[in-house]
């Protein structure tokens, strides 16, 4: 059964974010997302990272970034994330060795997890989990 929580969509010079809260090993950190359907990754911001108690040498998978950030070093890390009152789930996010970046959830594989509806005119967007 899909379950749907709703966010209000923020004003038009602001980019759409939701709080969710990420954990790894023993650690939680709560923070805003920006949800990016342009972005082939979820990308984790280096401090973020070690604040859920991530070890960047124990990270052996590397990432090619492109864009902006294509000079920048990446490694996987798979980390638990919980929106609202959603089922947990723990998607892949590239771990940038960089902490002025946004915490970004894209179509790998945020957008394959949950539907998402932005409802603009009605300032409100939508998360549904399957």
């Amino acid at each position: 059964m899909p379950s749907t929580i709703e966010f209000p969509f923020p004003d038009d010079e602001a980019l759409p974010s939701i709080p969710i809260t990420l954990s790894y090993a023993d650690f939680s950190v709560s923070a805003n997302a920006l949800l990016d359907t342009g972005s082939t990754v979820n990308l984790l911001p280096y401090d973020i990272g070690l604040q859920l108690g991530a070890i960047w040498e124990e990270q052996t998978v590397r990432l090619p970034l492109a864009g902006n950030l294509a000079r920048v070093e990446a490694r996987g890390l798979f980390v638990h994330v919980q929106i609202g009152n959603l089922e947990p789930v723990r998607p892949a996010f590239a771990w940038a060795k960089v902490s002025q970046v946004p915490l970004i959830l894209g179509q790998t594989n945020f957008f394959r997890e949950f539907d998402v509806c932005f409802q603009r005119s009605r300032h409100t967007m939508e998360i549904t989990h399957f």
